[in-house]
């Protein structure tokens, strides 16, 4: 077994002595490179914002920003990092000679006052910036502040603004940051991380690291995570380590194993056959919203709304389904979906439709030494899709509650009605009730008042710090409303 290193601007550096659960924010800081900050430790600021070398979507690789503060060290065993210390040209002794093009703009523009989130902002950019397909717009850097034709959160030169939607700052109000996203033109034909684009990303590294009693586990085989989960009950999986790296850092959980199954190959598949859509557990959203293309609406309506950008680019529709949680943003969007999960364990593989998954709070059917392996959805698609997200912010919140709609509707019958909720109950659940008043009836104002007092009273909504029960049943029959203004309003146009 090869020792556990990571490749640091450029520098291999291993991994040992630090312990199982230290994070790639401390290991970076622990070896001097202090850009990359701790902010709030649950992946929610962006100070901690890196760039790691993934598989790519339009080129073998693509320089992907993650939070380091949620990712394990060992989960980048054999990986390539760029911390904002790696971004500008050095000259052979290492001292700084030229900033970033993202640097240089970020300067001139004003959009650094104190500097703790700068690095960060930084990355996330530089993220972007390397997007291969990012200039669609030309490639002539624009001055943003004076270009009328500037979109809101799509600038000129093709720069998508939800890229920093991760990111936080106190000082700047946003506007110079924005004007420096906006300015930045293409990368040139000899800047080095363009450059590597065009290689293929580093092979995942099979880890076995053990300190102080707690394991970390990299296996390469599907076959070989089975029988590890069977001979550990207790371990602790992992793909984006966005949930499990909150738990790490907030309420000082540690694992005896923890098994990394990011990059198992069964686990990253996306193959779109005549009858289902079947996506891999372990690929990142970013990477489904990506390669789906908006190819299933309802989809590609909820990966905007999903956290934020550097959130994506690490979390699983794995490991959402997989912590059970009833607030989870894609539950409710894979019920109306009337998807299915395939279940691999020591006795095989098995399909258990979503909706019979989930049996209690963060409980359901998976069995011990069972992972998800994939999310299958039926075809074809139902042509009328919706999904309401209620959140005291914009992006990257928790919901207080989630509804999808999936609807046939021909000659202005319902001829069919999936409807799945999040956050009115302990679990996820489909509005059954709901989805039966409509089914047969005229898509009308009428039809859509009646079913819209039903679903008010689907599911057992409780008061909380995010939103009071009352608060959630009124959403949910709100919410029938507008689904109905909206396609009434797309069949007027």
């Amino acid at each position: 077994m090869v020792a556990a290193r990571i490749t640091v601007n450029g520098k291999e550096t291993p991994i040992a002595p630090a312990a199982a659960h230290t994070t790639v924010l401390d290991f970076l800081r622990d070896r001097g490179l202090t850009g990359t900050k701790e902010g709030c430790a649950e992946g929610e600021c962006g100070a901690c914002s890196v760039l790691v070398a993934r598989p790519g979507v339009n080129k073998p690789t693509d320089w992907v920003a993650v939070n380091a503060c949620l990712v394990p060290a060992l989960a980048l065993d054999g990986q390539e990092v760029i911390t904002s210390e790696g971004l500008a040209t050095v000259d052979e002794s290492g001292a700084a000679t030229a900033l970033h093009p993202v640097q240089e703009e970020m300067a001139v523009r004003g959009g650094s006052q104190c500097g703790y989130c700068t690095p960060g902002f930084i990355c996330s950019m530089a993220s972007e910036y390397y997007r291969p397909d990012r200039c669609a717009h030309g490639d002539t850097a624009h001055d943003a502040a004076s270009d009328a034709d500037a979109d809101a959160e799509d600038g000129p030169n093709g720069f998508d603004l939800h890229a920093l939607s991760g990111n936080l700052c106190r000082c700047t109000g946003y506007r110079p940051i924005r004007d420096a996203a906006f300015a930045v033109g293409s990368p040139a034909e000899d800047d080095v991380l363009a450059q590597r684009r065009e290689q293929a990303p580093p092979e995942a590294a099979a880890t076995e690291y053990t300190r102080d009693d707690s394991a970390f586990l990299r296996p390469g085989t599907l076959a070989e995570t089975v029988r590890l989960l069977r001979e550990r009950p207790g371990a602790v999986v992992v793909a984006g380590s966005t949930d499990w790296g909150v738990e790490v850092n907030i309420r000082s959980r540690r694992a005896d194993c923890v098994i990394a199954v990011d990059r198992l190959p069964e686990l990253r598949e996306l193959r779109v056959e005549s009858d289902h859509i079947e996506i891999g557990a372990a690929q990142t959203l970013t990477e489904i919203e990506r390669r789906l293309d908006g190819s299933v609406p309802l989809l590609a309506e909820l990966f905007p709304q999903f956290a934020s950008r550097l959130i994506r680019n690490s979390a699983t529709l794995g490991g959402n389904l997989g912590t059970g949680s009833p607030i989870g943003d894609s539950p409710p969007v894979l019920l109306a979906l009337e998807a299915s999960l395939l279940l691999a364990g020591p006795d095989g593989e098995r399909e258990v439709p979503l909706a019979e998954y989930f049996t209690g709070y963060r409980q359901s059917v998976r069995r011990p030494g069972e992972l998800i392996r994939a999310v299958r959805v039926p075809l074809p698609l139902s042509p009328v899709t919706a999904f309401h997200k209620i959140a005291k912010r914009r992006f990257d919140d928790i919901s207080s509650v989630a509804v999808a709609f999936a609807l046939d509707i021909e000659d202005g019958i319902v001829r069919k009605a999936r409807i799945g909720l999040g956050g009115v109950a302990a679990t996820p659940i489909r509005a059954l009730t709901t989805e039966a008043a409509l089914e047969g009836r005229a898509w009308t104002a009428e039809t859509v008042e009646a079913a819209a007092r039903i679903l008010r009273a689907e599911g057992t909504p409780m008061d909380d710090h995010r939103a009071s029960a009352l608060y959630r049943s009124a959403m949910l029959g709100q919410s029938l409303n507008k689904l109905y203004a909206q396609t009434t309003e797309a069949v007027s146009s």
